[in-house]
């Protein structure tokens, strides 16, 4: 068996630091000891303390925008689904050090804080990418482009976070489904009927009952007609 490689020897003595002495105590010189490689070697592989929990977003970030660049207007939106799969992937392949990052975060408000800060790069970059595709300068398009993007980046994290408490045993078929339903809610941009006229109804749950409902969905028709 292959010896592990410096950076994941730091990674499992941080980790191992952390459940024993506690985030706050632990330093980077106690890692490095633990690990058996100087501060210098530590500093090669990270930046900081906090750089061993967190995955290389910069790296992430670059492979969506490589993959997001591929795309053609007719397969952006295939494009941002496999892009969403890419990062997924990262976490799977991490196994348990994914794991336990997540229950490290989990206690520790400021890397909860942090994480939240990088889920925002992600969603302004799908935001930025959507809102090109759409070629759109209005408020309206604005608007649709920043709920499209923070959907993709909530089916992404819903599907993560039961991958990450043992609740989904395949997480990539679940993120395919749920980016279809996600993207099935935002038709193409200049999408319409095929005489450009007509109504869209849309479909959602409630706790009503049918007939209490039909009134209203028959007023608010109407009155779309009436236009």
């Amino acid at each position: 068996m292959s010896k592990p490689s410096a950076r994941m020897r730091l990674a499992d003595a941080a980790f191992a630091l952390f459940d024993e002495c506690g985030y706050e105590q632990t330093t980077v010189d106690d890692i490095a000891e633990r690990a058996g490689v100087g501060r210098t070697t530590f500093f090669r592989h990270y930046r900081s303390k906090e750089g061993v929990i967190f995955p290389d977003h910069d790296r992430l970030l670059e492979l969506i925008r490589d993959r997001l660049a591929t795309s053609s207007h007719s397969t952006a939106l295939v494009a941002v689904s496999d892009a969403v799969r890419l990062v997924l992937l990262h976490y799977i392949d991490e196994g348990d050090l994914a794991r336990r990052r997540y229950a490290l975060t989990s206690k520790v408000t400021a890397l909860r804080d942090r994480e939240i800060a990088s889920v925002a790069r992600y969603q302004r970059l799908f935001r930025e990418f959507i809102a090109e595709w759409m070629g759109d300068p209005t408020e309206s398009a604005s608007l649709r482009a920043e709920l499209m993007a923070a959907s993709v980046v909530a089916a992404h994290n819903h599907v993560l976070r039961r991958w990450l408490r043992g609740e989904s045993p395949d997480p990539v078929r679940e993120i395919d489904e749920a980016m279809r339903e996600v993207l099935a809610l935002f038709p193409a941009p200049g999408a319409s009927t095929e005489d450009g006229s007509g109504t869209t109804v849309v479909a959602f749950r409630t706790g009503q009952h049918i007939d209490a409902l039909l009134p209203e969905l028959r007023r608010l028709v109407e009155g779309e007609v009436g236009r």
